[in-house]
């Protein structure tokens, strides 16, 4: 069974209610249509029931009337959730007149669903901008506790078995937060170590903080960022298995951790990779993906107390399908 295989077959097992406002985006629309017909999800919509309806039908798509449609013009809900709209923001100026009009809206209507026990997690960007999927979570949903940066975590399916867990990793920050501090890197790792168990699978996610150096071999202050990162991380987590700074190699190949750093139970053991900055994870991800021919899935989106998702613009009704799967995996565990 592939990676993406089993994470629909955990979606499938424990069915979570994932939100999808972009109902009038034909993409959406039709990955939620085949998602129903899996049985991948509880599939709730934003928009009028009928027109909805009606939309799906001209696609001609079957399953639409499975999902739950919610109009926020009409639900009865919708006043209890600008109250509570209001209730978190005002002291940052938000007045009960903004928040009915903001209710309004289907990305804060869902996230709004979400933070009220309604519903699981949400997915946009198919028609929305990155800053419009992420402004209302972290107004509403807030970031989970103990995390101030939300990072986006990658997963990496590559042609080589002996590395990582048999040729999978999970590489983060690789989508939001540019140039972490000490303790953001030292979130970033833990968020990066839990996505690798709630969407990858991974029973022993096994963490290697990634530099120039490896164990004091460079000296630099961005080294010391990520040897201060490691023990932050270790506070967090004491749990965690977790060791920096390493270089990629000494993190990945076992013959080459041993010699670099003899006595480390990560290196050359690691399946998770985390970025000494945004820069550095973006390029590599992306050279792995196209010069060794691995499939990178994602960006997954993390530290938010409960999933909320981007989308690309560019993304296909796969993408959405995939992402409706690993949204609902991350919830279990949120």
């Amino acid at each position: 069974m592939s990676l993406i295989e089993s994470i629909i077959a955990r979606a499938q097992s424990y069915r979570q209610r994932i939100v999808l406002p972009e109902s009038f985006e034909e993409r959406t629309i039709t990955a939620a249509d085949r998602a129903l017909a899996d049985g991948l999800a509880d599939i709730i919509l934003i928009g009028n029931r009928e027109k909805v309806l009606a939309y799906a039908e001209s696609l001609g798509l079957k399953h639409i009337a499975e999902a739950t449609i919610i109009d926020p013009a009409t639900c009865e809900k919708t006043e209890e959730y600008a109250q509570l709209l209001f209730q978190l923001r005002q002291k940052k100026g938000m007045t009960i007149e903004k928040a009915h009009e903001l209710v309004m809206d289907p990305l804060y209507f869902g996230c709004l669903v979400i933070k009220s026990g309604d519903a699981d997690g949400q997915i946009s960007g198919a028609l929305s901008t990155t800053g419009e999927t992420l402004r209302p979570a972290l107004q509403i949903i807030k970031c989970a506790p103990g995390i101030t940066c939300v990072s986006g975590a990658m997963l990496m399916v590559t042609q080589t078995p002996q590395y990582g867990e048999e040729g999978i990793l999970v590489v983060g920050d690789v989508a939001v937060t540019p140039m972490p501090d000490a303790n953001q890197l030292a979130q970033i790792a833990v968020c990066t170590a839990q996505t690798a168990k709630s969407v990858a699978g991974f029973a022993d996610p096994r963490v290697a903080m990634l530099s120039f150096s490896t164990k004091g071999s460079a000296s630099h202050e961005v080294v010391d960022k990520v040897v201060e990162a490691t023990a932050l991380a270790k506070e967090m987590a004491p749990e965690l298995k977790i060791d920096g700074e390493l270089q990629a190699d000494a993190a990945l190949v076992p013959s080459v951790g041993k010699k670099k750093a003899p006595g480390s139970d990560i290196a050359g053991q690691a399946n998770v990779l985390v970025f000494p900055c945004l820069e550095v994870g973006n390029i590599a991800y992306k050279l792995v993906q196209r010069l060794g021919q691995a499939d990178a899935i994602g960006p997954i989106l993390q530290g938010i107390a409960r999933p909320v998702n981007d989308l690309s613009r560019g993304c296909s009704v796969d993408d959405i399908y995939k992402m409706i799967a690993i949204t609902a995996c991350q919830a279990m565990d949120a």
